[in-house]
């Protein structure tokens, strides 16, 4: 059996010397000149910001809508592009599943026997049982979604439930859903999504998960704060804390294709490459 996804990723993180999480969202309509908009453009794209990326990188997340678009073609492409990320690398398939238990274990097939995928995301929705064929991976990893960065979060997310413990006392949605799974699975298999655009309430997260790994998006092209996220993004408890970079993984994605897109002298790579690299150091392992 593989080391665990956070032997793994911190691991990977200490080599790298940084928290960045290098997304790849590759969208037809918005690829530079001479790509073209159908799926080969979208492979071509994306290994190219792939390659010149990825040395910036502690690990890597496909969205998978992006290649799902295109049926089995674009399957082809991911399962392509996975063959080109070194084992020592961690790969998150951003796929936000979540079903009954039947159905989880097929998706778990199917992100982490086929699509090669070393972790997932999903939602919490349907509670832990459903989760549990995912979780119960002991080398795979499964981030679930808990406080996220789009605008609408709030509408659901920050809505007060009864907390079990104290049910005079109710609390936001997403910091019950953070304490709550943080007793899931094994132990070591599971994080949250938490995203940068909302500090208070990513604060309010690690108090109620200290030990809980973060996938945090949200601070490229949405523009999160950086400071907030290094300061309580990182675990300060087992089994995400007490390793490098506490368990954190910070997502850009725009902010590095994009200086491909962007008019600019100079060759597509390196520019991916100069903003990768700026990123990291923008996301550094804190000790």
């Amino acid at each position: 059996m593989r080391p665990a996804y956070l032997e793994r990723l911190a691991a990977r993180s200490a080599a790298t010397g940084t928290v960045l999480c290098l997304g790849l969202d590759p969208d037809p309509e918005g690829l530079p000149a001479g790509f073209s908009r159908d799926v080969g453009g979208v492979e071509a794209f994306a290994r190219l910001v792939l390659e010149a990326a990825l040395p910036f990188a502690a690990a890597v997340k496909p969205n998978l809508a992006f290649f799902e678009a295109f049926g089995s073609a674009g399957l082809g492409v991911l399962e392509r592009l996975r063959e080109r990320i070194p084992p020592e690398v961690p790969v998150i398939l951003d796929a936000k599943r979540g079903d009954i238990g039947s159905t989880a274990a097929r998706h778990a097939v199917a992100l982490f026997d086929h699509l090669g995928g070393d972790a997932v995301t999903a939602s919490p929705y349907l509670g832990s049982g459903a989760l549990r064929p995912l979780l119960e991976r002991e080398d795979r990893f499964v981030y679930v979604l808990c406080r996220t960065s789009n605008p609408g979060a709030s509408e659901f997310q920050d809505l007060r439930v009864a907390d079990r413990d104290d049910p005079a006392e109710p609390m936001p949605l997403y910091r019950r859903i953070a304490r709550d799974v943080a007793t899931w699975g094994p132990g070591g298999t599971v994080g949250l999504v938490v995203g940068a655009t909302a500090s208070t309430e990513l604060r309010a997260v690690r108090t109620a998960g200290p030990g809980l790994a973060f996938l945090v998006p949200g601070v490229g092209a949405q523009g999160g704060d950086i400071d907030p996220v290094l300061q309580d993004g990182p675990a300060v408890e087992p089994p995400a804390g007490g390793r490098p970079g506490g368990g954190l993984l910070v997502n850009v994605s725009r902010g590095i294709a994009g200086a491909a897109v962007a008019p600019a002298p100079g060759d597509l790579g390196e520019r991916v490459a100069i903003a990768a690299r700026e990123w990291s150091l923008k996301l550094p392992v804190l000790s």
